[in-house]
């Protein structure tokens, strides 16, 4: 019974509200991290996030008896052990679906939020051969996200009697609402405390883990045969959208592609919420933890939109992040609060020509592109010239850039102030992406105005000159970070297979496929690319412990399957679109496509992995980028379906 309980429990579900909120939770029943909550609501959206409804405790009395159907960990023991009556369970639909079943009983429970609200709904049907008597407690916390959930005094969760049976419950003084409905039934109320609950993933984790709940009463409901009832719970304060949002057809559903095709488009949605400072849309990085990052946006914006043909999302998108160009970089990312922007980040400005080329390509909206022109000339000219934290172009023509005690590139762990992975001086994928930023911007030069600029056209030239000079070593790959005067750091890294997968490439065919086949050979994975080849004394194999463990280990050999999606690019621009290489990258996605309906967040896909040998996700159980890669390989216009079955 315990190895049911830890199946289920390790199989989350995810919903969200296009505000930044979501609820979440396992479907044995048992919330596992501090981020889980029946609601979780965004007041800023998409940040200012807390939770206000932990879970509902479920009893079922079938001619007297009680049949338990939660579950929760508590100190040395489970209790109740409801997750034995679970026999379906799935999310379709932007829904939860949790079927109980045992001798007597049939019950469905379905999970949802109303999109654009903080709003979660749950509706129970009846699918018994007889009248029976539902139970439902919710359990109430009143907390930001991140954070725990104790009994304190100030608590008192001051409840409300509205009509039909509705309530308003305020935490304590101040708090914003919470407004219980239920469609029928009645309530007994009767504060009491539950304490203790082990929230298990944060154990692991090395973070505090106990939290406390406070219940204000149950309702009582009696559903004959094929009767439901719906409770809701909501706190809209001002964080609704002024109107219902779009839900756009789904770029998939009308074309002839496999059924995992679509249902990844359908999980990017998730991503994509409000942002209430700019009044348009951003994509968050990744659930349940990240807000909107620069980098991950642009990189994940590739495929959750533009490839999908959302034009005017991606365009919002774009101009959300315009408007925080700030000495020619765009922000690391937006803060939960109301902090100053952050800006440590060298690649997120560069990756944003590359994501304004595929719009381009995808979209045809010359337009745009001139309107933004000068603020890319603007972002070069502050490169040229040097930006924050030693960003510059040097006298060789290389981009280079880093501080002590910042950390600038993707591979930006920093745990206790130590900076894991610094890489101060000319990384080679800022390099490549330098280069690619140059080619993107005199190709809008010539597409709008039919000449190019000649004073970048000479950059180009200098640039490949020094990186064709300094970046190819004798092993056969590229260095992962140069230094002016020949200093290298030669780590066998994934970073350089965006000398693949980029539009541009400063290499030649064959170097690139020398690249690819040492990539292939040492760092991929059925589930992404290592981020250190194994045999580097720094390797770490496993992601696991607190979080020094973890974060010395985030790009040390951890497998990250956005990478996945560059691979797959690359193999095909350097072999060729053809039907047989198309089945290939098809079929070396089949892991992650068990990994998205069968493991961790079903359908999703996690952040990383193990480095030796991935099998479970881990980090973020839905990552923006990890969905996004996918989507941007298998929506090219290029691949080709025929030899794939289902």
């Amino acid at each position: 019974m315990e190895n049911q309980f830890n199946e289920l429990s390790e199989k989350e579900y995810l919903l969200t509200n296009g505000i930044g909120g979501y609820c979440s939770s396992t479907f044995s029943g048992a919330n596992t991290r501090r981020y889980h909550g029946l609601l979780v609501a965004s007041f800023n959206p998409p940040t200012d996030r807390m939770v206000l409804v932990s879970k509902i405790e479920e009893t079922v009395i079938i001619d007297g008896n009680n049949i338990e159907l939660s579950a929760n960990q508590y100190p040395e023991v489970i209790h109740p052990q409801g997750f034995q009556w679970v026999q379906h369970y799935a999310v379709e639909n932007n829904k939860a679906v949790i079927n109980f079943e045992g001798a007597q009983l049939q019950l469905q429970k379905v999970v949802s939020m109303v999109y654009g609200e903080n709003t979660a709904m749950v509706e129970y049907t009846n699918h018994s051969s007889h009248k029976i008597e539902l139970q439902l407690n919710p359990l109430l916390v009143y907390k930001d996200y991140h954070g725990l959930f104790k009994q304190e005094p100030q608590f008192d969760f001051y409840a409300e009697a509205l009509e039909n049976q509705a309530l308003k419950v305020y935490a304590r003084y101040q708090a914003h609402a919470l407004l219980i409905n239920i469609s029928t039934g009645n309530w007994t109320l009767k504060p009491v405390w539950y304490k203790n609950f082990q929230h298990t993933i944060e154990k692991d984790r090395g973070f505090d883990f106990e939290e406390d709940a406070m219940s204000i009463g149950t309702v009582h409901v009696i559903l004959a045969e094929g009767d439901s009832v719906t409770i809701s719970f909501s706190s809209p304060g001002e964080a609704a959208l002024p109107m219902k949002p779009k839900y756009e057809a789904l770029y998939s559903t009308n074309k002839n592609y496999p059924d995992f095709i679509k249902d990844l488009e359908h999980s990017s949605r998730d991503f994509v919420v409000h942002r209430k400072s700019t009044e348009g849309n951003t994509i968050l990085a990744g659930y349940h933890w990240f807000t909107d990052w620069g980098r991950d946006t642009m990189i994940a914006l590739r495929g959750i939109s533009i490839a999908t043909f959302r034009k005017d999302e991606a365009k919002s998108i774009l101009q959300t992040f315009f408007k925080y160009l700030d000495a020619g970089m765009l922000p690391n990312r937006f803060p939960d609060y109301d902090e100053a922007l952050e800006y440590n980040t060298i690649d997120a400005t560069l990756w944003l020509f590359v994501a304004l080329y595929e719009y381009q390509l995808t979209f045809n909206d010359p337009e745009f592109i001139e309107e933004v022109l000068p603020a890319l000339k603007s972002i070069l000219d502050a490169h040229i010239k040097g930006t924050r934290y030693e960003i510059h172009v040097t006298e060789q023509g290389l981009l280079y850039g880093g501080i002590e005690g910042v950390q600038l590139t993707w591979m930006d762990a920093k745990v206790e102030g130590y900076v894991v992975t610094p890489r101060i001086g000319c990384a080679v994928e800022i390099n490549l992406l330098w280069y690619n930023a140059l080619n993107i911007y005199q190709h809008f030069n010539t597409l709008l105005f039919k000449k190019t600029d000649t004073a970048i056209k000479a950059m180009l030239t200098t640039f490949k000159k020094e990186f064709l000079k300094t970046f190819p070593n004798e092993m056969g790959y590229l260095n992962d970070v140069v230094l002016p005067g020949g200093l290298s750091d030669a780590s066998l890294r994934p970073n350089q297979i965006y000398a693949v997968s980029l539009p541009f490439s400063p290499l030649s065919a064959k170097q690139q496929k020398s690249i690819l086949e040492i990539i292939q050979k040492e760092l991929l994975t059925d589930y992404g690319l290592r981020t250190l080849a194994p045999h580097h004394n720094d390797f770490k194999p496993v992601y696991t412990g607190n979080a020094w463990n973890r974060d010395t280990a985030y790009h040390q050999g951890t497998v990250w399957p956005f990478l996945w999606g560059e691979w797959a690019i690359g193999y095909l621009q350097l072999n060729g679109y053809s039907a047989l290489n198309c089945l290939t990258i098809w079929e070396a996605s089949k892991k992650l496509q068990h990994h998205f309906y069968n493991q961790g967040c079903i359908k999703g896909i996690a952040e990383i992995f193990d480095g030796l040998t991935p099998e479970r996700g881990k980090g973020c159980t839905q990552q923006a980028w990890s969905v996004s890669m996918m989507l941007r390989v298998f929506l090219d216009r290029q691949f080709d379906f025929s030899l794939i079955n289902q």
